[in-house]
């Protein structure tokens, strides 16, 4: 359709907004001298109208266009001087996404015309593209906000509660046999019966799930036949991406959350907000660079051509700038008010952290966030590493976070790989990596605990494969992480040697029992508690085929009942999930430490031993717990390839220990132990004892 001259309209809010009778526009840019409003046929292939934004408040462009109603579909084109010498990347041929925009239609096409340049020109990014990029660029949708309004109640989880399963939104369903044909791979068939179900037996209380914001296909990896399959490549910051639209089109993203909040499980979602897709200065011109290349991104002082590139992908998005911040809170805030999720996972987060002296956890992003009415309220969680300088910061961010714990991972990898000081190193991590997070009133929650994510080997592969195996890729093997703490158990690779296999079955176990018998948040990677292999693949970013998605067909169902009774033993025992840091502080009800370290025949560790591989850990509720429940666990890991026997910790009368997890017996009955009688425990094992009425 077409709409009469604009009017004014107000610089606010962000974006197109419908209010009955006609769209308000609102475009930041502060370096361009012209932007127009470019509306579109229903199929969006042909452009109709092109309005100007009458009215600049700031650097605010807007204009409202009466009788413009949802389902509209239009674009953007920003005027103004195109030198890429200065920072301006100004190119009107170039139609681009309104980076507010809600829905898209249609999808990015891959043409040189996206580019702003002419790639054959000896000036290359000097130069000027003239060719139109409309035919090749989805298009804006004008939504109706009404529709969002409606909120069920939202009850937040304790972080101590907090089981988090990682999962893609397509790889978890594209190959479950038991969810519907036509809801495999969509945001419906995240949330189906048959995925719930699952969940709700592991006891799992929060999906973090890979990017869902609208994002783009690297054209290296689409002249390889392949796709960017994570996601981490974000376009749209408000728009969930299309792909994994379902029969519901864009309202399944908010029915996929309403049916996990139904089923008692929160909604965290992994944003990229460090980067976008338009790259470095080779790039496309998509949207920011557009728009406002100079206040969007961060360049290089003295060379403004080029881009400061802290991400690794090419560009870093410029959230110092107070218009881009704003975008960044706005989508946040969209997201968590709107869309009802539960928490963020902040990608590549100490970009985010940096200001002009370096990182800075009290920086204005980190400022902003935590004083927001809505976002302080939400769980947020820090990949704390980036490839800049000074980029690793891990145990850094505000106490609001908790982390990603990559040091938890490479700990649990070594100790049970039966490296030299492995026992010294899981010891440090198993009461929540207190040397790294116990500060400014931190809790022990802090630490996300993982033994594998998506950016790595799966469990079944880091004990199958010694090396990664990335030919897929085409990128002849040279991508992913050279060091991985792997260990292929005597074979690499696929092996019907039952030894071998028996070895691998008894390492995920003692890799999973780790996790979830540690203080801290454990993080169960999607498809790692059925034994899920990506053969060896450790950055399967680019394979949307078998090779990223879940082998639901050769689950491991013993290893599945193994994780489902694992997590029921840390539910039940409070012990097992405490907010506080234990540092053997006695208490004051019976004058027991919160937590001894104890050698397996119950004498003290001898902590200078490189070579030391077994240990038993006791845990009881801290010494400021609010409750005086006499929860308490006894941990025994035996890294030791030959059986031992340990000396039970004491127990006051009417009580007694039952062994309740055995990672050599998993598929065991629960034992009650005679009170004083030394307890086997089998090598290269993880045994979890707890405290239970003495039978008579």
């Amino acid at each position: 359709m077409t709409v009469p001259t604009l009017k004014p309209g107000r610089p606010y809010p962000m974006g197109a907004h419908w209010d009955g009778e006609g769209v308000n526009i609102a475009v930041f840019s502060e370096n361009a001298s012209k932007i127009e409003l470019c509306l579109f046929s229903r199929d969006g292939a042909a452009e109709v109208q092109r309005c100007p934004l009458p009215e600049r408040t700031g650097a605010v462009w807007h204009g409202y266009a009466p009788g413009l109603g949802p389902g509209a579909l239009y674009g953007l084109r920003a005027h103004g001087p195109y030198a890429p010498e200065r920072g301006h990347r100004f190119n009107p041929n170039k139609l681009l996404l309104d980076p507010y925009a809600r829905e898209l239609h249609g999808a990015w096409a891959d043409s040189e015309a996206l580019l702003g340049y002419n790639p054959q020109a000896p000036e290359l990014d000097l130069s000027l593209d003239t060719r139109d990029s409309a035919p090749y660029v989805p298009k804006s949708v004008v939504v109706d906000a009404n529709c969002y309004r409606e909120h069920e109640r939202r009850t937040l989880r304790r972080w101590a509660d907090t089981f988090i399963y990682e999962a893609h939104v397509q790889g978890l369903t594209r190959q479950h046999p038991d969810v519907a044909e036509a809801l495999r791979g969509t945001y419906e068939g995240l949330a189906s019966d048959p995925v719930l179900e699952h969940l709700d037996k592991l006891g799992v209380t929060a999906v973090e799930l890979l990017p869902v914001h609208a994002f783009v296909d690297d054209g290296f990896l689409l002249k390889r036949r392949l796709r960017n399959y994570w996601g981490y490549n974000s376009i749209g910051f408000f728009a969930a991406d299309p792909r994994y639209h379902g029969p519901a089109g864009a309202a399944g993203f908010r029915e996929m959350v309403r049916r996990f909040h139904a089923a008692g499980i929160e909604v965290i979602l992994d944003v990229v907000y460090n980067h976008t897709a338009e790259g470095d200065h080779r790039g496309p011109t998509l949207c920011f660079r557009g728009l406002d290349n100079a206040s969007y991104y961060r360049l290089h002082v003295g060379q403004p051509r080029y881009y400061v590139n802290d991400t690794g992908c090419g560009n870093t998005l410029n959230v110092a700038h107070p218009h881009v911040l704003r975008m960044v809170l706005d989508s946040l805030r969209y997201w968590a008010d709107e869309m009802r999720v539960d928490g963020f996972r902040f990608d590549l987060a100490t970009t985010l952290g940096r200001e002009a002296h370096g990182f800075d956890p009290a920086g204005g992003f980190f400022d902003a966030l935590r004083q927001d009415p809505v976002l302080s309220r939400v769980k947020l969680i820090a990949e704390p590493w980036d490839v800049g300088p000074g980029g690793y910061r891990l145990g850094e961010f505000p106490p609001e976070f908790a982390e990603w714990n990559d040091a938890f991972r490479d700990s649990a990898r070594k100790f049970w790989r039966g490296d030299l000081h492995g026992a010294q190193d899981l010891a440090a991590r198993l009461l929540g990596s207190a040397g790294d997070f116990d500060r400014g009133g931190r809790r022990a929650w802090s630490s996300i605990n993982f033994v594998a994510s998506h950016d790595g080997f799966t469990l079944a592969d880091v004990t199958s494969y010694a090396q990664k195996h990335n030919h897929a890729n085409g990128e002849n093997n040279r991508d992913g992480h050279h060091t991985n703490f792997s260990d292929n158990c005597g074979v690499e690779g696929e092996t019907e040697d039952a030894a071998v296999l028996e070895r691998r079955a008894r390492r995920r176990r003692n890799l999973l029992a780790t996790m979830l018998l540690a203080q801290g948040t454990p993080m169960l990677l999607a498809g790692d508690e059925i034994g899920n292999s990506q053969h060896g693949n450790n950055n399967a970013y680019c394979q949307d085929n078998p090779i990223g998605w879940i082998d639901w067909e050769n689950a491991d169902p013993e290893l599945l009942e193994f994780v489902r009774r694992l997590s029921a033993f840390r539910r039940a025992n409070a012990a097992m999930r405490q907010s506080r840091f234990l540092h053997g502080a006695v208490r004051a009800g019976d004058g027991l430490p919160d937590v001894e370290w104890r050698a397996l025949d119950g004498g003290p560790l001898n902590w200078r031993d490189t070579s030391l591989c077994s240990f038993g850990l006791l845990v009881r509720l801290s010494a400021n717990a609010a409750t005086d429940k006499a929860d308490a666990a006894f941990l025994v890991f035996n890294g030791e390839r030959i059986a031992a026997e340990v000396a039970m910790p004491g127990v006051l009368p009417g009580r007694s220990w039952r062994r309740a997890v055995d990672t050599a017996r998993p598929a065991d009955d629960v034992r009650i132990c005679e009170p004083g009688i030394p307890q086997p425990v089998s090598e290269r094992s993880v045994v979890a004892f707890e405290l239970c009425e003495a039978e008579p």
